[in-house]
């Protein structure tokens, strides 16, 4: 039977990997004890050195060079979490053959239906109405009020991403019209997908709501412009669960400042959380939630559990569905 360790944060590792998930790969795999963390791990080198496998996730240590010297039998890595770009900063990992999955796709459902929820609840302008009747403290029939509502309304995706492409799916119930933003999108697959393809300019202009899933990467630092927003039609909302730096933020605010109309619902800042003095803080227009469109409670426990079925599939000798190839790696956020 391989030997398996464990590397992974103390606060989350129950939350990940649940009692029941741990039990379940202990059938698989001789788990190394104790399970150790970015803390404590140079302490137990022995360990390490003898697995075949490594579980981790967030609170994962820097596995480059000098970490896989000292894990001469890893082959693989099995990781319960999304982004990895800390975790190999060189590419040891790929020089060694070694297999490497994670849960970026079980990371990304809770994206998608977070992101569902905004939208549906701007296209009823929910937001600007709810300051409005609290201001006013009165409120007569919906009909009276600026509401796009769902039917026949533009929703834009930029980044047909993981996330990108479930908030597509999801929006495929309601009778809306999609519009995407992908350069690598082609027209002949936005027809396939069922999505009017748009520039950059052009989906800020026609959409009801805008919603971000672009990666962050050299490319998307600083993408979206002040000029995009102030571009969007009355009492249109952006979206952002994506990452603060792919939005010039400044040039945002000033123009949310003009346009009291227009509604902007941050997942996400730059940097985050926002300095205490930010604006965004105390405009109006702005909604901050603090990063939690991602796994939380127990969302978290399908990130271990899908490492599970992968586990299963790489003891099989079956293909994995979340491999981490080299390739897809350079292109991840």
């Amino acid at each position: 039977m391989k030997k398996a360790v464990f590397i992974v944060a103390d606060k989350i590792k129950d939350r990940d990997f649940s009692p029941a998930t741990q039990e379940e790969i202990g059938k698989h795999v001789d788990i190394l004890y104790p399970f150790l963390n970015k803390q404590n791990y140079t302490e137990h080198w022995d360990m390490i050195e003898q697995a075949d496998i490594i579980f981790s996730g967030i609170g994962a240590p820097v596995m480059d060079k000098t970490f896989l010297d000292k894990a001469p039998h890893l082959e693989a890595i099995f990781y319960a979490a999304g982004t990895m770009k800390h975790i190999f900063t060189d590419e040891e990992v790929w020089k060694r053959d070694i297999t490497v999955t994670n849960s970026n796709y079980p990371n990304a459902i809770p994206v998608a239906e977070f992101t569902l929820a905004q939208i549906l609840l701007s296209l009823k302008n929910s937001w600007f109405l709810a300051r409005k009747v609290r201001e006013e403290k009165h409120f007569t029939n919906g009909i009276d009020y600026p509401i796009a509502g769902v039917y026949n309304s533009t929703v834009g995706i930029i980044s047909y991403s993981t996330i990108g492409k479930m908030v597509v799916d999801l929006l495929k119930n309601f009778q809306v019209d999609i519009a995407m933003y992908d350069p690598f999108v082609t027209e002949e697959q936005a027809k396939e997908i069922g999505v009017q393809l748009c520039s950059l300019d052009e989906i800020f202009e026609i959409s009801d709501v805008v919603s971000l899933h672009a990666p962050r990467l050299p490319e998307t630092l600083d993408m979206i412009t002040g000029e995009h927003i102030r571009s969007m039609k009355t009492n249109a909302t952006f979206i952002n669960t994506a990452r603060g730096e792919i939005v010039r933020e400044q040039e945002m605010i000033e123009v949310l400042q003009e346009r009291s109309d227009l509604t902007a619902l941050l997942d996400v800042t730059a940097p985050e959380p926002p300095e205490p003095d930010s604006p965004l803080y105390t405009m109006d227009n702005i909604f901050l939630t603090p990063h939690i469109a991602g796994s939380v409670g127990k969302e978290r426990q399908r990130l271990g559990e899908y490492v599970l079925e992968e586990l299963k599939r790489y003891l099989a000798g079956e293909p994995l569905r979340f491999e981490v190839t080299k390739e897809l790696f350079s292109n991840m956020a």
